[in-house]
């Protein structure tokens, strides 16, 4: 992904966001059913890319952190976006040793082409596919590809937020969503594109 590319859309509802943290932080009800709102959409998307149909019921498990710990929250909208997805992420990985399921080891690939042409991987993959299709194909790519591919285009995050989430570099996090976004792209048959920045899933242009 391209180093200063950033999701615009999620970006464009995070001034809005931290208002409504603030003011929830301050008992304000409405207001925490805004944030919710806000980051919900991105938050169960996510989600359904590593527990499948057990998104919601995670989702909510999640949910119940957040509100419970809201006051401890320091930060702006982008880093409630980003503390959020960390909830989730460790519910969703408990989900997953409860059912006795291992998440799959990341596979590297070592042959990655970076080939050069007019358009974006990322925006050709997002334009082909239906979000609940695309959900679908993430979910088979390598582990650390399809959470860096979540965190990016689906939650919205950027490149170190996406890595504070996964405990990882920046680069490391950047580099996985790259390949993981080449891979879905050949899965498509698109060929001879360049990964610019990132969008939300299912942003148009």
């Amino acid at each position: 992904m391209g180093q200063g590319g950033e999701p615009r859309r999620a970006h464009a509802y995070d001034g809005e966001l931290g208002a409504a943290v603030a003011r929830a932080q301050d008992g304000d009800e409405a207001a925490f059913a805004v944030a919710y709102r806000i980051v919900q959409p991105g938050l169960l998307g996510y989600l359904r890319g590593i527990v499948g149909d057990d998104a919601e019921d995670v989702a909510s498990d999640a949910w119940l952190e957040i509100a419970r710990d809201l006051g401890r929250f320091k930060g702006d909208g982008a880093g409630f976006r980003g503390w959020t997805a960390t909830i989730a992420r460790h519910r969703a990985l408990d989900h997953l040793r409860r059912l006795r399921v291992r998440p799959r080891s990341a596979a590297l690939e070592q042959d990655v082409l970076d080939l050069p042409g007019p358009y974006s991987t990322h925006d050709q993959v997002l334009e082909t596919l239906s979000t609940e299709r695309a959900l679908e194909l993430v979910r088979e790519l390598p582990r650390d590809q399809a959470e860096a591919v979540l965190l990016r285009v689906v939650v919205g995050l950027d490149g170190p937020a996406a890595a504070r989430v996964l405990g990882k570099r920046p680069g490391a996090v950047r580099t996985a969503a790259h390949r993981g976004l080449k891979r879905l792209a050949r899965q498509l048959g698109i060929e001879g594109v360049t990964d610019d920045g990132p969008r939300t899933l299912g942003e148009s242009k």
